[in-house]
């Protein structure tokens, strides 16, 4: 019943404020001492007691209140440090005053005419000297104070009562971090309330950080950094080499598993969980390297000097150089993204954790930030630890639009990765530990994974995913000249791509979509100039699906035939039987990727740059780093392990989300048919090769796995990928193309031919001019019926001589640029905004920086 009237009674207080048309004097502490009154101790109630209209009416109507209110709440917080915040009485106190600051911030942070309140001097001081620190200033400084304010955030180091306090002002908050790690040896005792208390006051300090959410996404908005993080960040701030260090430790240490104890996070409160997560939020949007925004970060070669940045977060980051420092930030990161994917036999036992997409953006700043990080996390196996989740949520949130950001920050990791040579040879580790996703079952490699998830998002994803395509191609020329072997599955994936993006009315349906092709036929000839060995899986599937190749060589250019090509889109019908679908068999246990809920708020993010914007062309970091090129005097070595696997039917895995490229699967299969009634998926049919004698004789297993014949028009089937901008140039064209202007757009026959005269055919072609009657011969000869066969000879068959002269490798490596700086602060404050639900700190304010959107 008490509860009840102090509720009341501040209620009461709120009300009085709002309707007084005569500004409070500041001295009447009686009136302001209602609110921070000791009883309303929730942050739950503060929100449920100050209504959002009635915070603008008090803005609006009676400024000078709401001035006075902020003013009173920072002194009250100011003269609890004083004191040591000694009492249970004074620790209420700040509770309160930094709960009524949270309601209350985002309000002042939404009209632009109060955003410099908190910037001005405090009432009383302009006369006393000039120096005087602004209200925002005393207001951080006392936070940071009190996140190491000894028995209310940290334990004691000293006994010390309530008659001999620590002063907080003097004590070396170094010696308080909140847990060991990164710089801090020891391991202080877990304490509840001190976690709670912790996690209030950088909620609190998360909400001014947030003025950031009030600014237009345009690059003029956020020509200065916000200065709340400046200064938090800066020298003056005293605290914040132990506050970075116990942010990151804090993080890093956490076990949600903790003894593996089922279902123990039914019968316990985790109170590390609530501070983990805010600790993360805060780390990701102070470590904004503003200095940086348009190149890579300085490497300091493990230098104490200072890099000059103003940003001491970053610098700290960028400056951590121990081995088990590394081994701590990865192995933290890795627990907590694997989290998700633990299996046991008890269904909800283990503790799952939601704040995986802020764990991608501290991995990505500290790759970008600090390099010799990235090259840690390159130096081992350790690196597949990231991929393999990284996959799973990729393949997982391909068809719900409410995560197309996680989709963009999983895919921007990968190809920051995949400029590194070591991630490319990491990646042919056999991939045994199986997670649970809805892809075909295969044996093979990371590798193998990569390409399988990447033509599932192609093929299956929702349509805003398609600006990623370029990103998903990219990442696979960059890894191509390290595969050594691909299973048949991937190599059956990555020719379905070729076949949909290779249909002439989808290459003439956009100025971009024909950098698709050059991507794929990049990785085509990267893997056999530099891997012929062992990936007689994907040589084959090249040989059967050779017409794909033919025809591009001999795309028409014409007027006539650029519209016919063009007047095909959307025709025929895409359908497939449920006995077709069933066979494509799904791990075990995976669960198939679903739309988000209807009604799901979601927030809008800025546009993605082009991958021309995102990356520069660079050769490999090591000269010895792919193995000699074929042509060289070598022997081949085949692969010992290279079992043929079952060959997926392409058309199987049509598109269900992406219209245009549902269109694209249509025509394809309408193509198809001719030839999937003569010459089933896997067979090595319609050779076109010179007239021989050997013309018109066909020899066939019974089942009809091999198949020679004369040639037979052979079309693409189903799924769409993304562009490269090495052969034709793309600074005249963007990869994303709105609605308007690709209306507008029409192709050319000097056009086409601008691009086409530059597609790099010779390699393949001349694969194919060798091969094909090779592989026919033996077949007709020896009568073959297996294409196991087949896959033994071509093991030990060789090119080489006979290919052109080896291309140089061009590796495209991640560069900073203000375009991803841009969408990176978009992403993560949307993250925040819809993360921050209990309270909801800014839900209902007038957010500019992002659109929040319903589903």
């Amino acid at each position: 019943m008490g509860n009840t009237d102090t509720k009341l009674n501040f209620r009461k207080a709120v009300i009085q404020l709002t309707t007084k048309t005569q500004p409070v004097e500041a001295n009447d502490d009686a009136f302001w001492n209602q609110f921070w009154s000791e009883t309303v101790n929730s942050i739950q109630d503060v929100f449920t007691l100050i209504p959002a209209a009635e915070i603008r009416a008090l803005r609006e109507e009676s400024p000078s209140n709401l001035a006075t209110l902020c003013y009173k709440a920072v002194e009250k917080l100011t003269s609890a440090v004083d004191s040591s915040c000694a009492s249970q009485r004074d620790q209420q106190i700040v509770l309160n005053c930094v709960c009524l600051l949270t309601r209350i911030l985002p309000y002042i942070f939404e009209d632009p005419d109060w955003r410099g309140f908190f910037w001005s001097t405090l009432p009383g001081q302009d006369d006393i000297s000039e120096g005087s620190p602004p209200l925002a200033q005393s207001l951080i400084n006392t936070l940071c104070d009190l996140l190491f304010c000894p028995d209310f955030t940290v334990q004691s180091n000293r006994k010390a009562g309530p008659d001999n306090p620590e002063e907080v002002h003097s004590l070396d908050s170094c010696e308080y971090i909140w847990e060991k790690g990164v710089g801090f040896a020891s391991s202080p005792a877990h304490n509840f309330q001190y976690d709670k208390n912790r996690a209030d006051i950088l909620k609190l300090l998360l909400t001014c950080f947030s003025e950031t959410m009030y600014l237009p996404p345009v690059p003029e908005a956020h020509s200065t950094p916000n200065p709340w993080i400046r200064y938090f960040t800066s020298t003056e701030n005293r605290h914040a080499l132990p506050l970075f260090t116990s942010l990151i430790n804090i993080v890093c240490s956490y076990d949600p598993i903790g003894y593996g104890v089922p279902y123990n996070h039914l019968m316990f409160t985790d109170s590390r969980e609530p501070l983990v997560e805010i600790s993360l939020q805060v780390l990701c949007v102070t470590l904004e390297n503003e200095n940086n925004r348009d190149g890579d970060v300085s490497d300091h070669e493990g230098s104490n000097e200072s890099d000059g940045s103003e940003n001491l977060f970053v610098n700290y980051l960028s400056r951590i150089h121990r081995e088990e420092d590394f081994h701590l930030l990865l192995k933290g990161i890795t627990r907590l993204l694997n989290n998700p994917l633990v299996q046991t036999y008890l269904p909800g036992s283990c503790k799952r954790i939601q704040f995986h997409q802020e764990l991608l953006v501290l991995f990505w700043k500290s790759c970008d930030i600090n390099k010799k990080f990235m090259f840690y996390v390159l130096k081992s196996s350790d690196v597949l630890e990231i991929l393999v989740p990284i996959l799973s949520h990729l393949n997982d949130a391909r068809a719900d639009q409410s995560r197309v950001g996680l989709m963009h920050i999983g895919v921007f990791i990968l190809l920051l990765l995949s400029g590194e040579r070591n991630f490319g040879v990491r990646l042919n580790k056999p991939y045994s530990v199986r997670v649970p996703m809805d892809i075909p079952v295969f044996t093979g490699t990371h590798a193998d994974l990569v390409i399988i998830v990447f033509h599932k998002i192609i093929t299956t994803g929702h349509q805003r995913l398609q600006p990623l395509f370029d990103c998903l191609l990219t990442i696979v020329v960059n890894v191509s000249p390290y595969l050594k072997t691909l299973s048949m599955v991937a190599s059956t994936k990555l020719l379905h791509l070729l076949e949909a993006f290779s249909t002439p009315w989808f290459l003439y349906a956009s100025p971009s979509n024909h950098h698709l092709v050059f991507f794929l036929l990049e990785v085509f000839n990267n893997i056999i100039q530099y891997q012929f060995d062992g990936n007689s899986n994907l040589v084959y599937t090249i040989i059967r699906k050779r017409a794909v190749f033919h025809q591009l060589a001999n795309l028409q250019t014409d007027h006539t035939s650029i519209s016919r090509a063009l007047s095909k889109k959307g025709k025929g019908k895409l359908s497939h039987s449920h006995s077709e679908l069933g066979n494509i068999m799904s791990m075990e246990g995976s669960i198939p990727a679903s739309e988000a809920e209807p009604g799901t708020l979601k927030t809008s993010l800025a546009a993605t740059p082009g991958i021309d914007k995102m990356t520069e062309q660079r050769p490999p970091s090591s000269p010895t780093s792919i193995t000699k090129p074929i042509t060289s005097q070598s022997t081949a070595q085949p692969i010992a392990d290279t079992t043929p696997e079952t060959i997926p039917n392409s058309t199987n895995d049509a598109p269900q989300q992406q219209p245009k490229l549902k269109d694209l699967a249509k025509q394809a299969q309408e193509q198809m048919t001719v030839e999937t009634e003569t010459e089933p998926e896997g067979a090595v049919g319609g050779v076109e090769r010179q007239p021989s004698p050997g013309d018109g004789q066909e020899c066939s297993d019974p089942e009809g796995t091999l198949s020679f014949k004369k040639p037979m028009p052979i079309s693409p089937p189903v799924s769409p990928s993304s562009p490269v901008n090495q052969y034709p140039s793309r600074s005249r064209t963007s990869s994303v193309y709105s609605t308007t202007s690709l209306s507008q757009w029409v192709a050319t026959p000097e056009w086409v031919q601008s691009w086409k005269q530059k597609l790099p055919l010779q390699t393949i072609m001349r694969l194919l001019q060798v091969l094909v009657p090779q592989v026919e011969k033996i077949c007709i000869d020896k009568g073959l019926t297996d294409e196991s066969e087949i896959l033994k000879f071509l093991q030990h068959g060789t090119l080489v001589g006979l290919l052109p002269v080896p291309h140089p490798i061009l590796i495209r490596k991640y560069q900073a640029n203000s375009g991803t700086t841009m969408w990176f602060r978009t992403y993560m404050w949307g993250v925040i905004y819809l993360r921050n639900v209990d309270p909801p700190i800014w839900y209902d304010t007038d957010v500019k920086l992002f659109e929040i959107q319903r589903v």
